[in-house]
């Protein structure tokens, strides 16, 4: 079992990272896109956001650090490549989009400072 402090950190953490993906549909929202699903897992990885605008399918990670820099680096290759398998799995059970354009975006926010959105931030591995 964890100990209290250990626990109470988790929880904060699940917290801080359900706000920041409450924040980022939000501006995305703004931006024109809509909501498809959120918090996908499948295949040993997550997908944060999925949404769509138009003809594109756009697949969200998003990540709050204390720097913008920082959030960035978090997206490693190997999240990256759990991201993918998520994606091809939630393809997988949507075949009904075959036909629209995919892209992995990311949005990054650092506290006090307006969010990050970065359009085709990398691959999708596989696609």
């Amino acid at each position: 079992m964890r100990p209290d402090g250990a626990e109470a950190r988790r929880r904060a953490a699940y917290r801080r990272g359900l706000r920041a993906e409450v924040i980022a549909l939000a501006l995305l929202s703004i931006k024109g896109y809509r909501p498809l699903a959120r918090r996908f897992s499948a295949s040993g990885g997550e997908i944060d956001l999925i949404v769509r605008r138009g003809r594109n399918v756009v697949f969200v990670e998003v990540k709050a650090r204390p720097t913008l820099l920082a959030a960035q680096e978090a997206i490693s290759h190997r999240k990256q490549q759990r991201f993918s398998r998520a994606v091809r799995a939630w393809l997988g059970r949507n075949p009904h989009l075959a036909g629209l354009t995919f892209r992995a975006d990311a949005v990054f926010l650092e506290h006090g400072a307006w969010p990050m959105h970065l359009v085709d931030a990398f691959p999708i591995e596989g696609l």
